[in-house]
């Protein structure tokens, strides 16, 4: 039995057919401001592209056929950097607090094994992301810095932002 017959999450690589379920994933994030480093007027051309071109791949989580979130994985820099992926992640926002994020991140450290990437390194962490901030240290990344500052929350204001990463 598959984990979508068992009602569980299943994930694959996102597909151009996918892009209304990802821009209804992506647009109220980026719009809200508070968790990407994203300018909240972009279209939604251009966020697509983002999430799913050049050097990311995109993947889609999905319950039931339903789709409940996505990542993309990428290399974190160009040349003697790109052994260090980077991710970002979203999950629907029916699907939040259902494990969604947890299944996108196992499923990301072991593509990014599989790729031959050797750690995985989170830029810019908003520290008002209280969710992630706990389930990236919960699964062994560390706050390697701390930017002070670095965020303009929309309601919070200039907040920190973390880098963290952890060795694969």
């Amino acid at each position: 039995m598959s984990e979508a017959e068992k009602g569980g999450v299943e994930l694959r690589p996102a597909t151009q057919a996918d892009h209304p379920e990802l821009w209804a994933m992506l647009e109220p994030v980026f719009r809200a401001g508070e968790t990407y480093a994203i300018d909240r007027a972009i279209s939604r051309e251009a966020a697509l592209a983002w999430w799913c071109a050049g050097t990311h791949s995109a993947y889609l989580a999905e319950a039931l056929g339903t789709p409940v979130g996505s990542y993309y994985i990428a290399p974190n820099q160009q040349g003697g950097g790109a052994h260090v992926a980077n991710c970002g992640f979203v999950s629907a926002p029916a699907a939040q607090g259902r494990g969604v994020a947890r299944k996108m991140l196992a499923h990301a450290l072991d593509t990014a094994r599989a790729q031959g990437y050797r750690a995985m390194q989170f830029n810019c962490v908003v520290s008002t992301n209280t969710r992630a901030v706990t389930l990236w240290q919960a699964n062994g990344f560390e706050i390697a810095g701390r930017l002070p500052g670095a965020f303009h929350h929309p309601v919070q204001g200039f907040v920190d932002a973390y880098v963290m990463y952890r060795t694969l």
